[in-house]
């Protein structure tokens, strides 16, 4: 196999946990039942943000589009780990790899984007509450959230093609659980030193950036929370925005740590822990995140089981 036609006949090997074979039916259960529960609840949000009218904001706009993120981030990689777990072949063909490989890439750097997005509408929110719905225009909306999924698209396109271009002169044992960049960096044989370059140049703009803007964000956020006189006006300020924190918490601390960290810091089997929870716990926690203690949501939920009830 040479150049960009590498494994177009044979493929590759996802090698998982193959080391571990004993806890690949543990690994099956949990990550089918969290991919269950990621899509129960991305599609209980889009469903109740799209037939509820009370939800019809700016708000569940952007979480509506998370969670359809959410829902083709796991589905674009979930059901190849749960097949390569279920039995003894671990293969996955070329284009299923390639088609991996874009697609994850897009997803997760949208989500950095995504994540921007919602810190913006937070800062609108709480900042200038009055002016809200004027700045938050629904065609301001839709064009934020384009720019989020093609900004993604463009640095998969970019990064992806670029590591298809890598010789892999014959190997095709990946050592995790997906086709993902530094995965197929590491499997090329040849000179990686510009590929690394570049997804190192790529992944600290894609955090070091949009984190860097939720920080200060937040701190206006802080300030004008500081100011509101009643400790029940600042408790529902911090509850606005405690949701979206909590994401960016869980997001970008394992894509920091999984892309970012050297990988001679941590094991092998760190880093496929890692990748597992960006890929399929994050998923599954989000609409939680957003649901548990949200009154309008739980609300909105209610009232679409009651008229399912009445019409019924």
């Amino acid at each position: 196999m040479e150049g960009g036609s590498n494994g177009s006949s044979e493929g590759f090997i996802l090698l998982g946990i193959s080391d571990h074979p004993r806890l690949e039916m543990i690994f099956f259960v949990a990550i089918l039942s969290s991919y269950l529960l990621t899509l129960m609840g991305n599609s209980t949000i889009i469903l109740l943000s799209r037939l509820d009218a009370p939800l019809h904001t700016p708000m569940y706009f952007f979480l509506s589009n998370l969670s359809s993120l959410d829902l083709a981030f796991t589905t674009s990689s979930v059901p190849q780990m749960l097949i390569n777990l279920w039995g003894p072949d671990k293969t996955i063909t070329y284009g299923g790899c390639v088609t991996q490989l874009y697609v994850f890439l897009w997803l997760g750097a949208t989500e950095c984007i995504l994540l921007v997005v919602m810190s913006f509408d937070r800062y609108v929110a709480v900042c200038r509450p009055l002016h809200y719905l004027t700045i938050m225009s629904p065609c301001l909306c839709w064009l934020l959230a384009g720019i989020s999924w093609l900004g993604g698209l463009g640095n998969s396109v970019t990064q992806s093609t670029l590591t298809l271009q890598l010789p892999f002169c014959g190997h095709r044992r990946v050592d995790g659980f997906l086709c993902e960049v530094p995965a197929m960096i590491k499997l090329a044989c040849g000179d990686t030193s510009l590929n690394e370059a570049v997804l190192n140049g790529v992944s600290t703009f894609f955090t070091a950036v949009p984190l860097s803007i939720i920080l200060i964000s937040y701190c206006f956020i802080a300030q004008a929370v500081l100011k509101i006189r009643s400790a029940e006006g600042q408790r529902k300020a911090f509850n606005t925005c405690r949701s979206h924190l909590l994401a960016v918490f869980l997001f970008y601390g394992s894509a920091i740590y999984g892309y970012l960290l050297p990988s001679k810091s941590s094991s092998q089997d760190q880093g496929k822990v890692i990748s597992l929870f960006y890929t399929v716990v994050t998923p599954m926690v989000n609409p939680l995140i957003y649901t548990l203690r949200n009154k309008e949501v739980k609300g909105a939920l209610r009232r679409l089981l009651r008229r399912e009830r009445e019409s019924g």
